[in-house]
């Protein structure tokens, strides 16, 4: 997080702008505060800002928490009130990079957006553990509703326009019922975009085609449980899932940006995390929330040349590269932010507060909400 800090604090600088960081609980840190994951001080904040960047919120340090108490429900909580229903995983090869799959798999390169519904599904249904005829039971329920599926995937048909035009709903319709909803909703839903091919696959099939054909893949359409697994299988094989950042909206232009790695309690404090997934989310929040779009692509940029000059954090570390520090990554980012086209700064200054909020990750990372903005 500090190094996405750093990079926001360099675009202020060049573009004229400022962002006022404000800090809050939430996650582990929040339970040893105040004894619950998500106090209300912080949801109350998080409504009032117009964007959350938030950093990894759990640890083994908090596993014997009831389940409704552990860190990972602050993160559902947080998505549930925030109703920020479509979750974008982009999932992108740098052609630098190294990827587990053979190059003639690879192709011309891996290119896949991930559009997971995020605030319903079987993570926000009803689940129970009971006792039936002396033996240990438990139930999840699965629910969907018709519009929960329709705003999701209008979402998913507008990013195919812009992309490829090519759409995959993934799916399960030959078992659940809900998948079969899923079906219906979207195959109605294509009859209004003439200019966006639709296709089918049920999971298993595409968490398989994900590895042997990941290059004819471009947009993944997907409920929240299906979703939360593929993106992370895509992670792999763009080489690490320290790469990978998101962005989560809804029907306003308030967001919700996150990496999509975990705590990584096995390499706390050692200065070896990728921060870039970190880095890209804040990026996407400049463009997704915000509409700066010359700011998020200084940062693209700045993150193409780290790769391309050969800088490497240990996770994407290949021969004859620069290993450097998860500290020094930021830094290294920003001097190519400053170092290109500094005078493109037209706009006049614009205003920015965030919400600084501990999640109390083993890694102490943090989240920052952006409000109040003033053009």
């Amino acid at each position: 997080m500090a190094e996405a800090i750093k990079v926001l604090n360099t675009v202020a600088e060049k573009y004229n702008h400022k962002f006022v960081y404000h800090y809050c609980l939430a996650g582990g840190a929040a339970i040893d505060k105040t004894g619950k994951c998500l106090p209300q001080e912080t949801l109350d904040k998080v409504l009032s800002a117009d964007s959350t960047l938030l950093g990894a919120v759990g640890g083994p340090k908090w596993d014997n928490e009831s389940p409704e108490n552990r860190p990972e429900k602050a993160l559902l909580g947080i998505r549930k009130a925030m109703q920020v229903y479509a979750n974008l995983r982009p999932q992108k090869l740098f052609k630098e990079l190294d990827s587990p799959l053979k190059a003639n798999i690879v192709g011309s390169g891996i290119d896949i957006m991930i559009v997971r519904e995020l605030v319903s599904g079987v993570y926000f249904g009803q689940h129970s553990e009971s006792v039936e005829n002396t033996e240990k039971t438990a139930t999840d329920i699965m629910k969907y509703t018709e519009n929960e599926i329709k705003r999701v995937a209008k979402v998913a048909f507008e990013l195919s326009l812009k992309r490829s035009g090519n759409l995959l709903l993934v799916d399960k319709a030959n078992v659940l019922a809900t998948s079969k909803l899923w079906r219906k909703v979207v195959g109605d839903m294509a009859k209004s975009y003439p200019n966006v091919n639709v296709s089918y696959m049920y999971v298993d099939n595409c968490a398989m085609q994900l590895i042997k054909n990941p290059s004819k893949i471009d947009v993944i359409l997907t409920e929240n449980m299906f979703g939360d697994i593929l993106s992370d299988e895509a992670s792999a094989i763009v080489g690490s899932i320290g790469m990978a950042g998101s962005c989560s909206i809804g029907d306003g232009s308030r967001g919700f940006y996150e990496a999509i790695h975990g705590s990584a309690p096995d390499i706390a404090g050692k200065d070896i995390a990728n921060p870039i997934g970190m880095i890209s989310s804040a990026s996407m929040m400049l463009k997704n929330s915000f509409g700066m779009f010359d700011e998020a692509k200084s940062i693209e940029r700045a993150i193409e040349l780290f790769i391309q000059n050969g800088y490497r954090t240990q996770d994407i570390m290949q021969p004859d590269k620069k290993l450097v520090k998860c500290s020094e990554v930021g830094d290294i980012i920003c001097s190519y932010i400053i170092g290109r086209s500094w005078c493109q700064a037209t706009r006049s200054g614009i205003w920015q507060q965030l919400m600084l909020i501990h999640t109390g990750s083993t890694c102490n990372l943090q989240v920052y909400c952006v409000s109040n903005i003033k053009f």
